[in-house]
């Protein structure tokens, strides 16, 4: 009897990571033949790691993948040969804490040319630089006034980092009493530290990614009503316009497939690989819909990693991966 006893016991010490995975059905839906020379016939989605709240942002640092928790704030990293992942940043958006807040964590994170974190961080409302142990900030404001919580950032070849800024991290979110810009902006800063509004007419931008000449500028719009992707051009002096839709999933929505528009990257070869209703929607550069990494759960970000040819996927409570034939931008 005592031996039950402790058997029952025992899973109410074990860590989410420890913990029975949920149940995993994930696969690669094609729609079009180009999809073979993106990702091989024979490829699966791996699970990694699994047990987070809401995992976001993967990007590649020093040989390992590293994640953010955005409700737990926490950031997480996993390399090759890891049975689970491990603590990279506690915290890891909100330094000081404070009332206020729905998610307090990183979300969005980049490697710069110089092989630093750069990370969106919701608590303290902030782009910031991970440097020496200690986060250094590179924006926090637009015009005297806070950001809301910066979402997710793309850095161009000169050093300018594009930013989305929703009101995600607040609590009441639009409605949020700590909210002290009327809109929700995608900025830009300088390596100087200039910041500059680069669009306020897109109600709930997030996700955010260059084409490879970077003459094109993509965010997803995670409106609960109508999530789509946009699509700008990029002037010569940093600037877009054009704005106009790039993909409307609503066909995959009336389907009942979970998710939203929210992260995305783009490959060398200009697709968009981007969070949409399913997993993680494969678009050609002219908008068409190749196929999906079926996820089957709410899917929020992607980055590639390994030699470029890894796409590393985080989707709800898991870290999953799947390789491809093709290499991310800037590889």
């Amino acid at each position: 009897m005592k031996l039950l006893v402790a058997f029952l016991a025992l899973p109410a010490i074990l860590s989410a990571q420890d913990k029975p995975a949920p149940a995993f059905d994930m696969s690669i839906e094609r729609l079009d033949p180009a999809m073979d020379a993106l990702i091989a016939p024979d490829a699966k989605v791996e699970r990694l790691a699994h047990g987070f709240t809401w995992s976001e942002g993967p990007a590649w640092l020093d040989g390992a993948v590293v994640f953010s928790d955005v409700p737990k704030n926490v950031a997480y990293r996993w390399k090759e040969g890891m049975t689970s992942a491990e603590v990279f940043l506690k915290p890891s958006g909100m330094t000081t804490p404070r009332e206020g807040f729905r998610e307090q964590g990183s979300n969005g994170l980049a490697r710069d040319a110089k092989g630093r974190l750069i990370l969106c961080m919701h608590g303290d409302r902030r782009i910031a630089r991970h440097e020496d142990g200690k986060f250094v900030t590179i924006a926090d404001g637009f015009e005297g006034k806070k950001f809301n919580s910066p979402n997710d950032l793309a850095i161009r070849r000169n050093g300018d980092i594009y930013f989305t800024d929703p009101p995600y991290g607040l609590d009441r979110t639009n409605d949020s009493p700590l909210k002290e810009l009327p809109f929700n902006g995608v900025f830009r800063v300088t390596p100087e530290g200039k910041v500059s509004l680069l669009t306020k007419d897109i109600k709930w931008p997030n996700g955010i990614a260059f084409s490879p000449d970077e003459k094109r500028l993509y965010v997803g719009v995670s409106d609960g009503r109508q999530p789509h992707l946009m699509v700008h051009d990029v002037a010569a002096d940093g600037s877009i316009a054009n704005a106009r839709v790039f993909f409307d999933p609503a066909s995959l929505r009336a389907k009942g497939r979970k998710g939203s528009c929210d992260g995305l990257k783009v490959d060398a070869r200009g697709n968009v690989w981007a969070s949409g209703p399913g997993g993680i929607l494969i678009i050609s550069p002219e908008g068409k819909h190749l196929g999906s990494i079926l996820t089957n759960q709410p899917t929020a970000n992607c980055g590639w990693g390994d030699d470029g040819s890894t796409l590393y996927i985080t989707a709800n409570m898991f870290l999953v991966r799947v390789k491809t034939l093709t290499k991310g931008s800037g590889w």
